[in-house]
């Protein structure tokens, strides 16, 4: 059981049997009342949102899961394929599944998929993913004064704001959590 300063966005809930991953903790302060958390989870099966509040003494249940590394092998239309490092069974899961940040997932890429009742629910993508440019538009003469930046298009079709200086063709590294350039590769 988790108490409610143990929750924080990442952890995954059982509520009423199914697992719910927390993407938004708010805790509050009510003058002379207790805390309370304010949270907003995503069920890993179907996908639904559901709002929660925990008053102070309020217990969580964590879900039982277990993380498996997979490889990335590709989308088509809503489903995303994957295959198991360990047995090289292949399987899918939904975008909804994956979720946003399906975009930056390119053939090969890693990831550790989540398992609930033996059944795979979600991936979770690396922080920091090294991908191509496909294309970047020429850096103007003279527009190099302070922090300028560019929108750049990555092999995987995702668009995103990196420095002037990087060119197509270039391979970039990624934060998939904050959908920003972090460095070059």
């Amino acid at each position: 059981m988790l108490e409610i300063n143990e929750i924080k966005i990442g952890r995954v809930l059982a509520v009423n049997n199914e697992p719910y991953t927390v993407i938004k903790a708010e805790h509050h302060k009510m003058g002379r009342g207790g805390a309370v958390l304010k949270v907003k989870m995503r069920n890993l099966i179907n996908g639904s949102i559901l709002d929660r509040t925990f008053q102070g003494n309020e217990k969580a249940e964590e879900a039982n899961t277990e993380k498996k590394p997979a490889n990335f092998l590709y989308q088509s239309g809503e489903e995303a394929y994957f295959m198991d490092n360990e047995n090289f069974e292949q399987f899918s899961l939904t975008r909804e599944q994956v979720g946003e940040k399906i975009k930056f997932l390119k053939e090969g890429v890693t990831v550790d998929l989540l398992y609930f009742n033996g059944q795979p629910v979600a991936a979770v993508v690396p922080i920091k993913i090294a991908i191509q440019v496909k294309s970047a538009p020429p850096g103007v003469k003279g527009n190099s004064a302070g922090n300028v930046n560019k929108i750049v298009e990555l092999e995987t079709g995702a668009m995103i704001n990196a420095p002037m200086f990087i060119n197509e063709g270039d391979t970039i590294i990624v934060n998939t959590d904050t959908e920003e350039y972090a460095a070059r590769a």
